[in-house]
């Protein structure tokens, strides 16, 4: 496996279990039965971190279709260089920093984790393109 193919998948798994947590929260708050109901307008309202939590978790599906292909793309021409597998791991690392910054409610720093993870994947263009 390449390191490419490497950070995809600890980013997908990171993707997988992000939700974990405010999953626990809405039992927490809601029960378990009213977590396992439709939501409705009515329910409680989830902790804050929680729900920043959520979107977090929905915007690492909305980046992981983008960056998922750019990573088969370059497995399928055969490209795998230091620089891509840098920018494959600051890929996830920022991801990782993102979901965490975001729940925190850091506003600032949820927004450089996701710039910084931005600019991996217009490396991983580059490098398609044989730029970088």
């Amino acid at each position: 496996m390449s390191k490419e193919l490497f950070w995809l998948t600890m980013t997908c798994i990171l993707t997988l279990v992000i939700w974990l947590p405010y999953l626990l929260d809405r039992i927490k708050v809601r029960g378990l039965w009213g977590t396992l109901g439709n939501p409705s307008p009515g329910d409680k309202p989830q902790s804050p971190w929680a729900q920043r939590l959520y979107f977090a978790h929905t915007n690492a599906v909305d980046n992981l279709v983008t960056f998922a292909p750019l990573v088969l793309i370059l497995n399928t021409l055969d490209i795998s260089t230091r620089t891509t597998a840098i920018a494959c791991a600051v890929y996830f690392w920022s991801r990782l920093a993102h979901a965490i910054v975001y729940a925190a409610g850091l506003p600032v720093f949820r927004t450089l984790a996701f710039f910084v993870s931005f600019l991996a994947q217009v490396v991983l263009v580059l490098a398609i393109f044989r730029i970088v």
